[in-house]
């Protein structure tokens, strides 16, 4: 699997609460218009920055901290982004991601900079910086949760495949 896209830049410990704003939890349940304030609080402009299937997060350490608020992955997969590079995600956060298809990989992001073309191979294990002409390695993905991602999250898989095949 290839995912290709440029970057979006962002800085450590993006938390939930950053990712969407707990003031929208319930007063706002349609997704595509909950998508609308995604990082708002941290960049107004970030919906707008966004090119849907194209727009790939690179982030510092620890992103998706805080609450297991499922709607913060939910959000991000509704906006358009293709996937999330952090060198370290939340635990509930990496979880919650994978369930839903949304890609998240851990690589270091440091030579990753603002609008960098990238291709990540699922497969081969690496991020190709096609702006600055580097590979980066990739903490390789199970082939089950390629799988995952592939079906578009757990729910699809099961009801394609009828049970979980790990």
């Amino acid at each position: 699997m290839i995912i290709s896209g440029k970057s979006i830049k962002l800085g450590d410990n993006i938390n939930t609460d950053f990712i969407i704003s707990g003031r929208y939890k319930f007063a706002i349940t349609d997704l595509s218009e909950l998508a609308k304030h995604i990082m708002e609080d941290i960049d107004p402009d970030f919906p707008r920055k966004i090119t849907k299937g194209k727009s790939i997060i690179v982030a510092g350490n620890n992103f998706g901290m805080g609450s297991s608020r499922e709607q913060a992955p939910l959000v991000i997969k509704e906006a358009g982004i293709a996937a999330v590079l952090s060198p370290q995600f939340a635990r509930i956060f990496f979880r919650n991601s994978f369930n839903i298809g949304l890609p998240l990989i851990e690589t270091d992001t440091s030579k990753i900079g603002e609008s960098d073309e990238l291709d990540i191979d699922l497969d081969k294990g690496l991020v190709r910086n096609i702006t600055r002409g580097l590979d980066l390695k990739i903490k390789p993905l199970p082939r089950f949760m390629q799988d995952l991602l592939t079906e578009g999250g757990i729910v699809n898989y099961y009801k394609k495949y009828g049970e979980l095949k790990i």
